[in-house]
């Protein structure tokens, strides 16, 4: 089948990662035939940098502009049309639409959540007065939900050669020493959550993602000075990396600090003990939502970590709850085989091919 998949950029990265990475598995593993439109082309370009030329060329990325010119006359619509998180369709894609033979589907997908109330709304109808039918497709976690982008998962991801941009730094990281991404939004407590790290006394090599190193310095107060830890901490900042290359870190560093949506669920599917900085919402739902995934995160957990865990997720100082790194280790394996368990019908891509045939 065509696929059209629009992406607006909000979150920076974390909107075009999902989409890219739908793409890439309609089509690589699919055999769809998939087009973006996107209204920040660099970051989506940057994201699949290093991809395998082969997989890049069956995705054809345009510009959010190119969407207005429809050369083909009858127009000749997609089969399936992605509005990625609730974006608007532009009003002269949506025209031609209307004057196509054949009318395409459209989904309206939704953000990853654990709450139970999507379950309600996960594939229903949603009428529109142009008559063209459209649908929300949830993803999640649970059974009967859309599922998660567990795909294309590199097999033996741990065992390949270090990413060019990554092989200078990583010559640098201290051996036998705990290995810690970093990849936050502002406003975390990053700092003094190092300088309580430090204080345990054992050495750790932090590996900040790309503008973390900045976001540091000005959350010091003096960001023009450079940051002062103790010999245990030693900061590694990075280049920006692909998608390919964050998730080799990811299964390379002991635990990681993530954020949006994308890099979520990558974490869980390296199976090591993670934070996830949800996106800060004025109203506070993102309570909420992290609540609802902890619920299910931590369901088979014992007492102990379960506060561990919660206390991690809120930002507490690592040593109010580093005594149960190694059940959460431990845990950390068990979900991310639960979730390749769950997810074994291909998860999100082949639950949405499913849904439209």
């Amino acid at each position: 089948m065509r696929w059209d998949i629009f992406c607006q950029i909000v979150d920076n990265y974390g909107d075009a990662g999902v989409c890219w990475r739908l793409a890439r598995s309609l089509t690589s593993l699919h055999g769809q035939d998939v087009r973006i439109f996107c209204d920040d082309l660099p970051t989506l370009n940057l994201l699949a940098s290093g991809v395998d030329p082969e997989i890049k060329s069956r995705i054809d990325i345009q510009p959010w502009e190119a969407s207005h010119n429809n050369s083909r006359h009858p127009v000749e619509a997609p089969d399936v049309v992605i509005e990625a998180f609730g974006c608007d369709l532009p009003e002269r894609y949506l025209a031609g639409l209307l004057i196509a033979p054949k009318k395409p589907l459209i989904i309206n997908l939704e953000y990853l959540s654990a709450e139970s109330w999507i379950l309600d709304f996960h594939q229903k109808a949603s009428p529109q007065a142009h008559g063209i039918p459209k649908y929300f497709f949830f993803p999640g976690f649970q059974a009967h939900a859309g599922g998660i982008l567990i795909d294309p998962i590199p097999k033996g991801l741990t065992e390949q050669p270090i990413p060019n941009p990554l092989e200078a730094i990583w010559k640098r990281l201290r051996p036998d020493t705990k290995r810690i991404s970093v990849f936050c939004y502002p406003g975390a407590p990053l700092l003094k959550w190092l300088e309580d790290l430090a204080a345990m006394g054992k050495d750790y090599d932090i590996v900040l993602t790309h503008g973390q190193l900045e976001q540091l310095q000005l959350s010091s107060g003096h960001p023009t000075k450079a940051l002062t830890l103790p010999d245990s901490i030693q900061l590694f900042p990075i280049p920006f990396v692909s998608q390919d290359e964050y998730d080799w870190l990811l299964a390379q560093c002991d635990f990681n600090i993530v954020r949006g949506e994308d890099s979520f669920v990558r974490a869980q599917l390296a199976g090591k003990p993670f934070i996830w900085h949800i996106y800060p919402q004025v109203d506070r739902a993102h309570e909420i939502k992290l609540a609802a995934f902890l619920d299910l995160y931590l369901a088979d957990a014992s007492q102990e970590l379960k506060h561990g865990v919660m206390a991690a997720m809120n930002w507490a100082m690592p040593s109010m709850w580093h005594q149960s790194i190694d059940a959460w280790g431990t845990h950390s394996k068990a979900w991310h085989a639960d979730l390749l368990e769950k997810q074994a019908d291909g998860g999100l891509a082949s639950r949405l091919i499913g849904f439209v045939a």
